[in-house]
């Protein structure tokens, strides 16, 4: 039985990453794969590691400790990581075991050199790659120094930096195992890496080869520079040659050595072009055998290329899946809808059934295909025009792919390009009793929808939901609802195009829309500061929301002195808005009303920074802005040639802006409505699933699509292999960025502003609410955490119309995702925030408390000197 503590390379393979570790499964797999050559070499199995580990028992409490130490405890991670370590490298390895060791070694020859390499179960995976996090040694010789190194192998699964990964990944330090992969030693000409598909930019057809002199560990340590080529279809394209000063070569005396390049080596490539093309070719039968892009350490020696290491690359961001060959360019939803998080299977599935146009897959995350928009050239200029005004980063990226010419094939006009975007819409009458009319018939719709799915139950759910979806399709794609958006919108892009050819000043709609009538998610943000000066008058209520965490707080409330009128106005508002959330196109998000612990970092808020009677005054003073501005324009109108006409032009578009913009927030939140009522009749399913002990629990179902939930309920069996596997792709998705745009080559292409009229220094975005501001830039990440302070500036990812109540209580925002009409743009507008979106990297950039000048009117954030 001991002989299975060890097993030669190639007895392993892929599927066996319980025993050997990912690095060995790896390598195992590898040494399989016909023309690819490994050293040779056997594996220490983790049934070994457990072995020692059982033999010090104090290890258990140490890890009980690591468990529950938060990522960022970094002193006594150190402490605990050490003590660990100093034990597991003071246990004897067992005498049957280091014979077993010494045996393998007998058979490849003892006193040859070996590289000794963790390989831990919780490695190179698809989902997360470990790499860097344990430790490999080179170069070792002797029965006695291989032993002694194995030991230092199993210790390194716990370094501080392996222990700080599992803790941030939320892998069990108890589930992860250590084998260690003793092979011989290569002693390379060069050495370097190759990746099978782009690193940085994600295109899966140009591999990107990495090179240097000598032991390959100078390129991942970051001691030279390498050579870097790119190859595409057998080609290198591009190659930079690096002057290589320093390579890392074996010792003598064992481990490794550090010696300078002679100077007429250093700026010579380390391969030929064509080793270069040979060497891509075997990465890519790699990549086929593991059937996804793969990170690969390879060896020159005299006699060719020799493979040391294989993982896959888990920074790509996933390609929709789409039948055919041909080329596909796709744009991110979520930019769009201000929710670049990831959403789990059944809130895609719900948004695929419910949305307007298909919608595509990946990572997570949701793309519509306009491959055949950007074909037709009168649909493209459409796009492009829409992209420009709403998100330029977006534009430029189509533009980028569209430049190269040979990645899109142009029809000719009249193609079957589909209807331009956002078409050129019927005018209809400036006429407020329109958007009256679009809100009652959503409002009936949605009364009749809850009206009607209280009977419904099992598969007859399914049945009605899927009808339903369709009402709620008939809805939002109403003739009449679609001119009213649009109508606001177009007459907003004239108004600013029209002021500023005549009058010079930028963005003059956004203060002709404050305070405009019928938004129902500034009506939101609002009606929470009414909410707070219902509490503020009673200290025993502001004291008890000042430390709740239970989510059964309402009920509460009544037991103190004024209690009861609290619980009925959060109860009240959260009857009108409660549906809503962060990410709230993902149904599986907890809503306000599920969820009322959320607000209530927001309403303490109102009540420090507010008087009483604080919305009503903010809505009137902003009306009379509006007003003034409205006067203001006319009579500099006046004043210029042909003054009467442009004033009489502008002024009807004024009125139709302030008639339509407000509108432009109502059809999000009929959707939000209508999902939460689908939410809450498939969670009743859930828990008759629970109940009949087809499900775990609950929340399950959110991890399957919508018509698998629904064979769930007709044949009461669920796959919880499948939920497991789903649970764990969905946190993996977390670490990727959606692309703006993403091509069917697996290229993420981001696009740039190309603008040269903003201090050096400054962060660029896109200016979408007039006006500068300075303050303190609060960096919040999630609405619970808010903790603001007068004249604060809010600063994070993306802001979907859940973050409007934090609106009221800030005077600036900055946001890294954001077009032009998205929700947190218009918003900003109506309160007369000076805002900048769309800001790359922002949260990063800007640190929470520092200084910064919002410049909303010219699109860019100053990062100002501390005092």
């Amino acid at each position: 039985m001991i002989e299975q503590h060890v097993l030669d390379l190639q007895e392993v393979d892929e599927m066996q990453v319980a025993v050997v570790g990912g690095k060995g499964a790896h390598l195992g797999a590898l040494s399989r794969i016909e023309g690819i050559r490994v050293p040779a070499g056997f594996c220490v199995t983790t049934d070994a590691f457990r072995r020692i580990m059982a033999e010090a028992p104090s290890i258990d409490d140490r890890l009980d400790e690591l468990s529950r130490l938060n990522p960022d405890d970094r002193e006594v991670i150190r402490t605990l990581s050490a003590e660990i370590r100093r034990t597991i490298e003071g246990i004897a390895i067992p005498g049957d075991l280091a014979a077993a060791i010494t045996r393998a070694l007998a058979q490849l020859g003892e006193q040859a050199a070996y590289a000794v390499r963790s390989s831990a179960t919780a490695e190179d995976l698809p989902t997360a790659s470990f790499a860097g996090q344990q430790d490999t040694y080179l170069n070792v010789v002797g029965p006695a120094a291989i032993l002694q190194h194995v030991g230092q192998c199993w210790a390194s699964l716990f370094t501080e930096r392996a222990v700080t990964y599992r803790l941030r990944n939320g892998f069990d330090h108890r589930k992860v195992h250590m084998a260690v992969v003793v092979q011989q030693m290569v002693f390379p000409h060069a050495a370097g890496i190759v990746f099978t598909a782009d690193p940085v930019t994600g295109n899966r057809k140009v591999a990107t080869v990495d090179a240097g002199f000598g032991l390959g560990e100078a390129l991942v340590s970051g001691l030279v520079n390498p050579d870097v080529y790119k190859v595409r279809d057998g080609e290198v394209v591009t190659k930079a040659v690096a002057a290589k000063k320093r390579a890392i070569h074996a010792s003598p005396a064992g481990g490794t050595q550090v010696l300078p390049i002679d100077p007429q080596r250093q700026e010579l490539p380390a391969l030929t072009d064509a080793q270069v093309v040979r060497l891509v070719q075997l990465g890519r039968r790699i990549e086929a055998h593991f059937g996804r892009p793969q990170d690969i350490e390879w060896c020159l020696v005299e006699d060719g290329f020799q493979i040391v290491q294989s993982r896959p690359i888990t920074t790509l961001f996933p390609i929709p899946e789409a039948g055919a060959q041909e080329n596909h360019v796709y744009l991110s939803v979520g930019h769009g809808q201000m929710m670049t998080d990831p959403m789990k299977p059944l809130g895609v599935s719900v948004w695929q059934l419910t949305a307007m146009a298909p919608m595509h897959e990946a990572g997570g995350r949701l793309f519509v295909d306009v491959t055949r928009r950007l074909a037709s050239p009168a649909s493209r200029a459409g796009l492009l025009d829409l992209m420009g005004r709403g998100d330029p980063l977006m534009r430029d990226a189509l533009e980028t792919v569209l430049d190269r010419g040979d990645f899109i094939p142009l029809l000719p006009d009249g193609g079957p390009g589909g209807p331009p975007v956002g078409g050129a819409s019927a005018p209809i009458e400036t006429d407020p009793a329109i958007v009256t009319e679009l809100i009652e018939r959503s409002q009936a719709s949605i009364a009749a929808l809850r009206r009607d799915i209280r009977t419904k139950t099992g598969p007859a759910l399914f049945d009605f939901l899927l009808e339903a979806f369709q009402e709620q399709k008939r809805v939002l794609s109403d003739p009449l609802s679609v001119q009213a958006i649009m109508a606001g919108m177009e007459a907003t892009w004239w108004l600013n195009d029209r002021v500023r050819e005549w009058l010079g000043e930028k963005n003059a709609a956004d203060t002709l829309t404050l305070s405009a009538p019928n938004n129902v998610t500034s009506e939101m943000g609002l009606a929470l500061l009414d909410v707070a000066d219902v509490i503020r008058p009673h200290p025993q209520v502001v004291a008890f929301l000042q430390g709740i965490e239970d989510e059964g707080f309402l009920d509460e409330l009544p037991k103190l002195a004024g209690g009861t009128e609290a619980r009925d106005a959060i109860e009240a508002y959260l009857d009108r808005y409660g549906m809503r959330c962060v990410g709230e196109i993902d149904i599986t998000r907890p809503r306000w009303r599920e969820r009322p612990t959320t607000l209530v970092p927001v309403i303490l808020d109102n009540i420090k920074l507010f008087e009483p009677g604080a919305a009503e005054r903010r809505f009137h003073q902003g009306r009379q802005e509006a007003e003034k501005k409205r006067q203001d324009l006319l009579e500099r109108l006046r004043a210029l040639p042909d003054g009467e006409q442009k004033a009489d032009e502008v002024k009807r578009m004024i009125d139709r802006v302030r008639t339509f913009i407000g509108y432009r927030e109502y059809p999000k939140y009929s959707i939000v409505s209508r999902y939460f009522v689908y939410k809450q009749a498939l969670l009743e399913e859930a828990e008759r699933l629970v109940q009949a002990n087809v499900l775990l629990e609950k929340e399950d179902i959110f991890y399957l699509t919508f018509q698998e939930l629904h064979d769930v309920v007709r044949s009461n069996q669920v796959d919880d292999q499948l939920i497991q596997q789903r649970k764990d792709a969905f946190r993996s998705y977390h670490a990727l960025t959606p692309p703006r745009v993403l091509t069917s080559d697996g290229e993420a292409v981001a696009g740039a502003y190309r603008r040269d009229d903003v201090p050096a220094g400054a962060l660029i975005g896109l200016p979408v609410s007039a006006g500068t501001i300075e303050g303190r830039a609060r960096v919040i990440r999630d609405m619970a955490e808010a903790d603001l302070e007068a004249g604060d500036i809010l600063v994070t990812a993306h802001t979907d119309p859940s973050w409007s109540p934090l609106f009221v209580g800030i005077t600036g925002l900055v946001t890294e995702v954001g077009g032009l009409m998205t929700h947190g743009a218009v918003i900003a507008r109506e309160y007369g925030l000076p805002a900048v979106v769309g800001v790359e990297q922002a949260t990063r950039l800007i640190r929470d408390g520092q200084r910064i000048r919002v410049h909303g009117t010219d699109g860019y954030v100053e990062i100002l000197p501390s005092k």
